[in-house]
Parts: C-alpha cells; sequence; structure tokens
C-alpha cells in the first residue's frame, strides 16, 4: 500500500499534471490540425474549392486589438485580451482563473494552394473569420474528354 496522501482538491492536482505532460510533448505541431493543447485563441480550419476558411474563437476582445498578417506561407494571429474582473486590485485574492488574459500569438501554416493576396478578415461576436483565397491553379477544373 502506497503513503501517498492526496490533497483536497485531487482533481486540481490531476488537471495540473494533464497541464505538465502538455507542455513536456507539446512542442511544435505536426500538422495544421495538432495544435498545442490549450492554443488560444481556439480555430476551426476547413477549406471550399475556391478558398481556405479560418475561424478564430477570441471572445471579449476589442476588433483593433486583433491583428492578422501573413508572411511565407504563415498566417499570424495576435492580440491582446484584457481583463474583465473588477476585483484586479492589489487587495483581491483570486482563488482561481480559467480565463486567458494577455498577449497571444498563433501561427498557422497555410498550404501551397493560399494566395497571400486574397485574404479578408472580419471579425463578428466574438469570432474572427479568415478568408484566404486559393491561387487558380490549384482550384479544381473540369478537363474536356476528347
Amino acid at each position: 500500500m502506497s503513503n501517498t496522501v492526496f490533497g483536497a482538491d485531487l482533481f486540481s492536482e490531476l488537471d495540473r499534471l494533464q497541464r505538465q505532460m502538455a507542455d513536456l510533448f507539446g512542442g511544435f505541431p505536426s500538422s495544421i490540425r495538432s495544435g498545442r493543447f490549450g492554443a488560444f485563441p481556439p480555430v476551426n480550419i476547413g477549406s471550399t474549392d475556391d478558398s481556405i476558411e479560418i475561424v478564430a474563437f477570441a471572445p471579449g476582445i476589442k476588433q483593433e486589438d486583433l491583428e492578422v498578417s501573413i508572411d511565407k506561407g504563415l498566417l499570424t494571429i495576435s492580440g491582446e485580451r484584457g481583463s474583465s474582473y473588477a476585483g484586479d486590485s492589489p487587495e483581491s485574492r483570486r482563488y482561481a482563473r480559467e480565463r486567458f488574459v494577455g498577449a497571444f500569438r498563433r501561427v498557422i501554416e497555410l498550404p501551397e494552394s493560399a494566395d497571400p493576396d486574397k485574404v479578408q478578415a472580419r471579425y463578428s461576436n466574438g469570432c474572427l473569420s479568415i478568408s484566404v483565397g486559393k491561387r487558380e491553379a490549384s482550384k479544381p477544373r473540369a478537363i474536356t474528354v476528347q
């Protein structure tokens, strides 16, 4: 039998262990789908015949605090989310903090078919929608059989 004694909050200890394991094995993602656990903002990525569609979920951020850039096939979403907690003072004591506060940066590798000259971004209701057009040569086309 083990002499290990767990504190009153076993679940917080398991959560801490999970974060440590994610940090240990996180590293760099091996593909567009294998992002790091807990990365902010979380994203959905998909494509149509004409574009690559990215939706970043970033509630509580002002539009002017978001920045989107594209360089050498990498789309970067960055910004800063401030605290909305009224009790952020030196005298207050916080027992838990699950909401991310501070600067963030998320980099997404785009496929070769992405055209950096055809990028549109809009922010509405906490969702940043980014549409990256595809190069004409990479779009599907019908071939006439002769």
